[in-house]
């Protein structure tokens, strides 16, 4: 119908009849005194009453509005000019009546008859309180997945969730967690059962007002029952509660109906946090006297908020329990095996990153009274990377355990890094990033009073020499483990002194300028106890070692005691063996070894020397050295390896290696450039051990 067209009586009595009570906006017509004449009695809030009491009251008489003279002012404009005033905003509320105010946006329009006079004025009121209330819930909503989340502690999640919703959401906030996840543990099915322990993880409350709590922060207990906590976590279906002195549940827990009654508390939303079925906690929300009731729409708001709450702390459990083993594997890859205390005294720190990284030191025994070290760490953090350092480390046991020169021990080692690397490149997209690693490898000559050093990829070592003077020396390195390019590895011998300090460490200690001119002046007082250098380069460096694993080891040399080491020059002939028997019976009797461990060195050496005058070259030695093993040692000056021999029956010879094979507890061959010296190495009993040199 064109808009000049006139229209019926009863078109037009349609037409109020659809606009008063089927319109979503509030309609209210006024008459030129602003009283009420016609109300949409559908509209919430402005049903202040029956029609009888609202109509022919002034408008100002039966609401309380935000500006009320501004609101008059504005209908009387209209009513004398005729210009239509559009989308005032103001609150309004029922007069007298409690509760919060409703915020509308209000329009009115002079109305007129066919004649031209003035009849009133119609108000159209649309609410925007709802609307207001949802941007809210968005925003708010929004400010939690933007902080809750940003931590990898299960806690300190909590402690964000709390700190979000308050007071947008609830004037007082707790969370409580399930003990098992606050530990990293799988969180356990629902329906929860009633004795399992929840820890209180996080509290606050709105204005930083007295924190009146029936449980403090870190308190441990099961749930009470039966209450809508319990309920909550039993169906995982969370609850609108009103407080009051007659709630029923109150009675069953009187520490937490005393604190609520303290509080102000008048409605509470539980809502569990919750995944794939699994409960991780619960969080309560209060209100105070200080804010609205609950309505629905909060607690879908809360359901919304506990949703992404319970996927950030298990994102964090999750991280928890990684991070724990990877500790465990890292500390029980550190646990170092002090191999001979008779000429190494050692000490170290270790300080773990937050994310649990790939670093390992280790000290093990080698043949000859030599003592290996090694220091190493790998790229990466968590499982992944402590599992890598675990096969580095036992890659590096493995081969030292052939008598390897450093630098072709870290050659082979980086042989296996590759074969690693190329492993794990084989690995789906997103899985741990290339191996990548550094290590140090050295190995110390009591006997020679020297350390072999090669390194891959790894910073030199920091050496305090007796006089008090220290060096980092400046040592050529290989390339990082797990690279197929750079340069060739090699090894460094340097003399030690009795009594110096060698410092091997990672990265992460020493990533400042001034870090090791401080660690070489703690060092230059070699002649304090080892484990006070240690937590004194800690304590001065504390600020400088938030980057990664640090691990320092310190380890004191001291050359081997003379009366524990015998050597004898040999001529290359068969009665060569006899000597060497002799020899050995003599200084075994002087060492106070005999019995059957005496006849069985006496054994082994007559087998060495035989070998050495049929296979070997001039010169022939034998050494005995008496440390935590009695080890026998034939040097010969060809390089050619002896093969071990299982000889037939008719066979004159060829036993020699099977019979040291079986007798000794270990054996085997360390090379030079133009000689070889086989060993073999028995237990000793304790009586004729000798006494370890004491650690400081």
């Amino acid at each position: 119908m064109a808009h000049n067209e006139a229209i019926s009586p009863v078109e037009g009595a349609a037409v109020l009849e659809a606009l008063f009570h089927q319109s979503p906006a509030g309609l209210m017509l006024l008459d030129t005194e602003l009283r009420i004449l016609w109300i949409n009695v559908d509209t919430p809030v402005l049903e202040s009453g029956t029609p009888e009491e609202i109509l022919g009251r002034r408008f100002t008489d039966v609401y309380d509005l935000s500006a009320p003279g501004e609101v008059e002012a504005m209908l009387h404009g209209v009513l004398e000019s005729g210009a239509p005033a559009r989308g005032r905003r103001l609150a309004v509320r029922p007069k007298g009546a409690p509760g919060p105010e409703y915020r509308f946006s209000v329009s009115a329009f002079r109305l007129e008859d066919a004649q031209g006079r003035i009849l009133g004025v119609l108000t159209e009121i649309l609410g925007v309180t709802e609307r207001a209330k949802v941007r809210a819930r968005l925003r708010l909503l929004g400010s939690v997945r933007d902080r809750v989340g940003q931590t990898l502690d299960v806690v300190a999640t909590c402690e964000d969730l709390v700190q979000a919703v308050v007071p947008d959401l609830a004037d007082i906030a707790v969370v409580d967690v399930v003990e098992a996840v606050a530990r990293g543990e799988e969180p356990p099915p629902s329906p929860l059962g009633r004795e399992v322990p929840l820890r209180r993880a996080a509290f606050i409350r709105s204005g930083g007002e007295d924190q009146v709590q029936a449980h403090p922060v870190g308190d441990v207990r099961a749930l009470p029952f039966p209450t809508p906590y319990a309920q909550t976590l039993t169906d995982l279906k969370p609850r609108l509660i009103a407080l009051g002195p007659e709630t029923p549940w109150l009675a069953a827990v009187p520490q937490r109906a005393e604190a609520i009654r303290a509080s102000g508390a008048h409605s509470l939303i539980t809502a569990p946090l919750t995944l794939r079925g699994k409960v991780l906690g619960l969080m309560s929300l209060y209100r105070t006297d200080q804010g609205d009731v609950y309505d629905q729409g909060d607690v879908t708001l809360a359901e919304a908020v506990a949703a992404h709450a319970a996927l950030c702390i298990d994102n964090a459990r999750r991280y928890t329990r990684e991070h724990t083993i990877a500790l465990t594997i890292q500390r029980h890859l550190l646990l170092p095996e002090v191999a001979t205390q008779t000429t190494v005294e050692t000490a170290h720190i270790l300080v773990p990153s937050e994310t649990g990284g790939g670093s390992g030191f280790v000290t093990f025994a080698l043949s000859g009274a030599r003592t290996a070290l090694v220091v190493g760490e790998v790229a990466g953090q968590g499982i992944h990377a402590a599992t890598t350092m675990g096969q580095i480390g036992t890659a590096a046991h493995s081969l030292a355990a052939l008598d390897l020169e450093p630098d072709e021990l870290l050659a082979r080692l980086n042989d296996t890094a590759i074969s690693l690397a190329q492993e794990r490149a084989a690995l789906p997209p997103g899985d741990p990033m290339p191996l990548m690693g550094s290590c140090a490898y050295a190995v110390y000559d009591p006997l020679a009073g020297t350390c072999t050093i090669a390194l891959a990829g790894h910073p030199p070592p920091v050496i305090a020499h007796p006089d008090g003077s220290t060096q980092i020396p400046d040592l050529p390195s290989g390339p990082l483990l797990g690279r197929t390019e750079g340069p060739p590895f090699a090894a460094t011998t340097v003399s030690l002194p009795d009594g110096s300090v060698l410092a091997f460490y990672t990265r992460s200690l020493l990533h400042t300028s001034q870090a090791p001119e401080t660690l070489q002046r703690v060092l230059a007082h070699t002649d304090r106890p080892l484990q006070d250098l240690c937590d004194d380069v800690l304590y001065r460096l504390r600020n400088d070692t938030r980057h990664g694993d640090v691990i320092l080891l310190l380890a004191r040399t001291h050359t081997f005691p003379a009366d524990q080491v015998a050597a004898w020059h040999l001529d290359p002939h068969p009665k060569a063996v006899a000597a060497a028997r002799a020899h050995t019976e003599h200084q075994l009797t002087h060492w106070g070894v005999d019995g059957e461990t005496a006849y069985t060195t006496e054994l082994i050496v007559s087998e060495l020397v035989t070998n050495a005058i049929r296979y070997g070259t001039p010169p022939l030695r034998l050494r005995l050295i008496k440390d935590r093993t009695l080890t026998c040692e034939v040097h010969d000056s060809n390089a050619l390896a002896p093969r071990l021999r299982h000889a037939k029956t008719i066979d004159e010879g060829g036993r020699g290696l099977f019979i040291i094979a079986r007798l000794a507890q270990s054996w085997g061959v360390r090379y030079s450039l133009d000689s070889k010296i086989v060993w073999a190495e028995q237990a000793l009993p304790p009586a004729t051990s000798p006494h370890p040199r004491q650690r400081s």
